[in-house]
């Protein structure tokens, strides 16, 4: 089947080229994210190793040699050590703190996040598997009836087994299968039981974990993880954003029907060019319009906020995206942010190609209206189950008729075959050639997706297929 026609060019009106000054700063912010990353890197590498250097000096090596019990329990306390600094750390990077933000973007973070907490679970399973089995080899007695005796006669150890209890709930329920059975917000209440759980686990470290406190380093470290973990949870996830909302007073502005099944959300406050916000970039919001509104939401700025208000368009689908359409002008809005990567900082080459399936595509138009091109030299594809689906059209259309984007939409079902980012009615393409037939010089372009997870790792392909090398892909997402 062949592609729709392009529609005619429209010579810009507002934005030309970016000029010479424009690209060296960019390259120069390209510069600080790559020190940021680095530094990143560098933290939780240097932590991890001092970790296990803790149980090297605590005759790990000499324990592992030994064989037996010995050894299973050397084992055991190792994996603890790790799966006690994974634990923190995956409190740490999603507490907002800027490090991890800006060395790794938010896209990343949440992949990590998510890596990160399952292999603590597992490795904390292994380290209580492994503590009973070795103490009962070393004693010569059952494993049950030393379980039984370590929960009973172990100081911590019944805060300890409350907090595996816990941390098996929120695993449990993170699972994805599990997750796509609840609504959002009976997860994320779950999710957090998860800091009770790290709560309730610290009486144990310091009472019976002799790799804890068995040197002052020793001390000195798991104090100062734990300090900051509480610390950039209360300032970076609770002082910062209040800090922020009061400061920017911000309140809805308006609120209307973005097409069938969505709404625009339209917000305005004092001195919002400090915010530094950049289209393509998203907040958590919390709409303080009656009970429940501590839950935050994350959505990404539907507008350049350049244009002197922020604006978030979301697709109807739940109490929380559903409670947005009776908003009143004037309601008090808290912020946190702004978050995200997904911005013209991080563009190489000066054309645009840019793919957003359902809500994916606010943060796009966003993007293009902050972005400088030429008629022609951006491409935006969207896609949709049905043409009633879509978001943010008008937007799309005035970009169209004022900048001159090149819009297709690949709207209806989709492929169950290879390509299945690609509506069915275009069985007859491989992804890559449509991407290339669309975008003849795709090796100029920069490549923008927003969508859901399963949608953006099949688009991912087909431009590693076609050619694009993954600096010049730019992707974010919220899925945990």
């Amino acid at each position: 089947m062949t592609a729709p026609a392009r529609p005619a060019l429209v010579l810009p009106t507002s934005r030309t080229r970016a000029s010479p000054t424009a690209a060296a700063a960019a390259d120069r912010r390209r510069a600080h994210r790559h020190w940021w990353r680095a530094a990143a890197t560098t933290v939780i590498w240097l932590t991890s190793l001092f970790v296990v250097a803790l149980w090297v000096a605590g005759a790990g090596i000499q324990s592992l040699l030994a064989g037996g019990g010995e050894m299973l329990t050397t084992l055991g306390r190792l994996t603890g050590l790790v799966s006690a600094n994974l634990l923190l750390y995956q409190v740490l990077l999603m507490a907002r703190v800027p490090l991890f933000e800006r060395g790794f973007g938010r896209d990343a973070i949440t992949r990590l996040h998510r890596v990160v907490g399952f292999w603590s679970f597992w490795l904390l399973l292994a380290h209580i598997a492994l503590l009973i089995w070795g103490y009962a080899a070393t004693a010569d007695v059952n494993p049950l009836a030393q379980a039984w005796d370590f929960v009973w006669n172990y100081p911590g150890m019944l805060l300890a087994t409350a907090a595996t209890g816990l941390l098996i709930m929120v695993v449990a329920t993170s699972i994805r299968r599990a997750r796509r059975r609840r609504r959002y917000e009976s997860w994320h209440l779950l999710h957090l039981y998860a800091y009770l759980g790290v709560g309730l686990a610290i009486p144990h470290m310091l009472w019976t974990g002799a790799d804890f406190l068995s040197h002052p380093l020793a001390t000195v470290y798991w104090w100062a993880l734990w300090a900051g973990a509480a610390a950039a949870v209360i300032v970076f996830r609770i002082g910062l954003p209040l800090w922020r909302s009061w400061r920017h007073a911000i309140r809805v502005h308006d609120v209307s029907r973005d097409g069938t099944g969505a709404v625009v959300v339209r917000m305005r406050g004092r001195h919002l060019e400090r915010l530094r916000a950049q289209g393509g970039q998203f907040f958590v919001w919390r709409f303080l319009d009656g009970p429940g509104w501590t839950r935050g939401h994350p959505f990404s700025l539907a507008a350049d906020p350049a244009r002197g208000e922020l604006v978030i368009a979301a697709r109807l689908v739940g109490d929380g995206t559903n409670r947005l359409a009776s908003l009143r002008p004037g309601t008090r809005v808290l912020i946190e942010g702004p978050y995200g990567h997904l911005t013209g900082d991080v563009r190489s080459r000066q054309k645009l190609l840019l793919l957003g399936a359902g809500a994916g595509v606010a943060p796009l138009v966003s993007l293009l209206q902050a972005e400088p091109f030429a008629a022609g030299e951006a491409t935006l594809l969207t896609r949709d189950h049905t043409d009633d689906d879509a978001m943010r059209m008008d937007a799309v259309a005035e970009l169209v008729r004022d900048r001159g984007l090149i819009h297709y939409r690949l709207d209806g079902p989709r492929r169950t075959d290879a390509s299945t980012w690609l509506p069915a009615r275009d069985a007859g393409w491989r992804g890559e050639d449509l991407l290339r037939h669309l975008a003849p010089d795709l090796h100029a372009h920069d490549v923008f997706v927003c969508g859901p997870p399963a949608w953006m790792d099949a688009v991912r392909a087909d431009l590693r297929r076609a050619g694009v090398s993954p600096s010049r892909i730019h992707t974010e997402s919220f899925a945990i």
